[in-house]
């Protein structure tokens, strides 16, 4: 065999093994069309809420309470989208609190309390926990919401100094 033959056949050997290695691939090997599929990609949203707040601080240096206290905090509600929601606020943790009448109470042997209200706006009702007649009712937006909570110390007798306190839920429904 010639030198130049034994190029030719080496250089068409090396074409052919190219050409049907694993991995490879030339638009002539697929040149038989295509085909195609589709398949879906599903979620579902359901009607949910989150809710977070903030506490109210009367302050840490109050006196004689000879006039009323007010102070206010936030409440974030984000619901999902159109989902309606109502938020209520619970009594408390302060002893002899019930419905929205609230009291924060002494630490330890101090059985004293001072008497609070929360609102949903200066002046109005107070906020309670009873669905259609005391909660802010709204409707989500997908996007968080806030809510300003209103409180109010009103004047009244003086209690023994001590750190005063109560622990109030509020509870989104929806």
């Amino acid at each position: 065999m010639s030198a130049s033959n034994l190029r030719r056949a080496i250089a068409t050997a090396t074409a052919i093994v190219i050409t049907a290695a694993p991995g490879m691939s030339a638009a002539a090997v697929y040149g038989n069309g295509t085909k195609a599929a589709t398949f879906d990609v599903t979620m579902r949203i359901v009607a949910n809420c989150a809710i977070a707040a903030n506490g109210i601080d009367f302050g840490q240096t109050q006196g004689v309470l000879a006039s009323a206290v007010t102070a206010s905090s936030n409440i974030s509600v984000t619901c999902s989208n159109t989902t309606p929601y109502n938020i209520g606020l619970n009594a408390g943790t302060g002893t002899g609190s019930s419905g929205t009448d609230r009291f924060l109470s002494g630490t330890g042997a101090n059985a004293g309390t001072v008497r609070f209200n929360l609102y949903q706006a200066p002046g109005a009702s107070p906020w309670g926990n009873t669905q259609g007649t005391d909660t802010l009712g709204g409707t989500g937006s997908g996007v968080a919401q806030n809510l300003t909570v209103y409180g109010e110390i009103p004047a009244q007798a003086t209690p023994t100094p001590d750190n005063y306190k109560s622990t109030i839920t509020a509870t989104v429904y929806f």
